[in-house]
């Protein structure tokens, strides 16, 4: 049930992006292009990353629909578990672990981000665009959990 009286109490985020259209319009249209748009990182990596943002907030709202949609795109059944469990050792690409890394101190200690970071995501092959795009969806999610969990939606 949402904190809010004037929420139905199935309340979702679509029922504030409702309630507020000039502002969420266009945060849906942006959405759409940062989770389903052109993008160096395929769907279900993209997906994965949120999944893993949303994880390590503690979101469980978030968590449990961005990781049935991970695996909906083929991502093996569990990765999204063992990625938060224990990033080193979750049986990834090694090309994922840098971004994650990324991904992960963008998450928990933003303000501890420096060029080394952006480095090891570089030298593992990622391009701009693709963490540009890493960067995007840890924003979104970051964001969306602010909104889920201040709307009180459970």
């Amino acid at each position: 049930m949402p904190f809010f009286d004037s929420l139905p109490e199935d309340a979702r985020p679509g029922s504030v992006f409702r309630k507020y259209p000039d502002v969420f319009d266009p945060w849906v249209k942006m959405s759409q292009a940062v989770m389903n748009g052109p993008s160096a990182l395929s769907p279900g990596e993209r997906e994965l990353i949120a999944t893993y943002v949303v994880g390590l907030a503690k979101c469980d709202y978030a968590y449990v629909a961005h990781a049935a949609t991970t695996y909906a795109w083929g991502v093996q059944e569990g990765l999204c578990e063992a990625i938060l469990d224990d990033p080193d050792t979750a049986p990834i690409e090694e090309k994922l672990r840098p971004l994650l890394a990324f991904v992960r101190k963008l998450t928990l200690t933003p303000s501890e981000m420096e060029q080394a970071d952006a480095d090891a995501v570089f030298a593992a092959g990622w391009d701009e665009s693709a963490l540009h795009d890493a960067i995007m969806l840890t924003a979104r999610m970051s964001f969306m959990n602010r909104l889920v969990e201040g709307y009180g939606f459970t």
